[in-house]
C-alpha cells in the first residue's frame, strides 16, 4: 500500500515541476487515489464508478440484484464520503499544483497570442486533472500513459530525445542509475540540485541480546549498514523498548526514517530496515 501511494504522490510532483522532460519510451502513470477499504485496496474513483452503475441498474430495473446485497452490507456512508474525498483530493491537488507551478510561466495563447488570466489556468489545470483521474479510461492504476497522450490533454511536454545533447546525457545518466540499482540494494532515488534521498533494501542482522529475566522483551536490535555513495560502514541500533542505552560505536535509529551519513552527508531511507526487523520479531520499533 505504502508503494502504491509512493507512485501517486511521484506523479504529483511530476504535475508540480516547471517543465516535464519526456522520451520516446517514457510514461507517466494515472492520477489515482488509492483507499484501503475492510482490508482491501481500492481506486477511489473505480469504487465510485461501480456504485453508480449499481444505482444505475436499480434505477432502470426497479430492484437490487441479490448478488449485491452482501457488498453494499459492508460499506458505511462514512466509507463512501472517504472514497470521495480521496477523489477529490486528488483532482483538487493536480489542479491546483498545474496552475500555480507547472503554468507559472503560461502567460499567451500560443493559437492567438492572447493574454492568459489566471481563470485559463485553473481551467486547463481542471480539464487535466480530470483526465488524469479518471480511471475509466485508464482502466489499471499501472498504466503507461505517453507523450502523445499527455500532449492530447494540453499538457506541454518536452520531448528531450529531439535534443541530441541532452538525449544523450539522459540516456547516460539513465544507465549509470540502473547499474546502481542492480549492484546496490538502492531502488529509488530522489534527487534535488542540493540534495540526494536514496531508498534501499538494507540486511538486518539482529544480534543475540540475552534477556534479562524471561518473558521480558531484548531491549535494541543492531544491524549493519554501509553507506551506498561513500562506503562508510555503520553499526545501526533499533531502540525496542523506550529509553534503550545506546552501545557503544552504535548509531541510533533516525527518527524519520531518513539516516544521513556523518562522511558525505548523503540521505538513506532506513525504512526497509525497520519493517522487515519488525516483520522478524513482531516487536515495534521505537523512534
Amino acid at each position: 500500500m505504502f508503494q502504491e501511494w509512493q507512485k501517486v504522490l511521484e506523479r504529483y510532483f511530476t504535475m508540480a515541476g516547471d517543465e516535464i522532460l519526456m522520451g520516446k519510451t517514457s510514461a507517466l502513470g494515472p492520477i489515482d487515489a488509492q483507499v484501503v477499504s475492510n482490508g482491501k485496496r481500492f481506486s477511489a474513483d473505480a469504487f465510485l464508478d461501480g456504485l453508480e452503475k449499481i444505482k444505475s441498474e436499480v434505477s432502470r430495473t426497479g430492484k437490487l440484484n441479490p448478488t449485491y446485497i452482501p457488498m453494499l452490507q459492508n460499506i458505511s456512508p462514512g466509507e463512501i464520503q472517504h472514497f470521495e474525498n480521496a477523489q477529490n483530493f486528488s483532482k483538487t491537488l493536480v489542479k491546483n499544483w498545474l496552475s500555480r507551478f507547472k503554468f507559472k510561466n503560461w502567460d499567451t495563447h500560443s493559437s492567438s497570442g492572447g493574454k492568459v488570466t489566471l481563470k485559463n489556468k485553473e481551467k486547463r489545470a481542471d480539464e487535466i486533472a480530470k483526465a488524469l483521474c479518471k480511471h475509466s479510461d485508464w482502466l489499471t492504476h499501472g498504466r503507461s500513459i505517453r507523450i502523445s497522450d499527455l500532449q492530447r490533454m494540453k499538457l506541454e511536454i518536452i520531448d528531450y530525445s529531439t535534443e541530441e545533447d541532452l538525449n544523450d546525457a539522459i540516456e547516460r545518466y539513465f544507465t549509470l542509475l540502473r547499474i546502481t540499482f542492480d549492484l546496490t540494494g538502492i531502488y529509488k532515488i530522489f534527487e534535488t540540485c542540493n540534495s540526494q534521498i536514496y531508498q534501499s533494501i538494507s540486511q538486518v542482522t539482529q544480534q543475540n541480546i540475552p534477556l534479562k529475566e524471561k518473558n521480558l522483551k531484548a531491549e535494541a536490535a543492531h544491524a549493519d549498514y554501509t553507506c551506498p555513495k561513500c562506503g562508510t560502514k555503520y553499526e545501526i541500533q533499533l531502540n525496542l523498548i523506550k529509553g534503550a542505552r545506546l552501545k557503544k560505536n552504535s548509531t541510533p535509529f533516525p527518527k524519520n526514517d531518513i539516516f544521513t551519513c556523518k562522511n558525505c552527508k548523503t540521505q538513506s531511507d532506513l525504512k526497509p530496515m525497520r519493517m522487515q526487523l519488525e516483520a522478524q520479531t513482531g516487536l515495534k520499533v521505537v523512534l
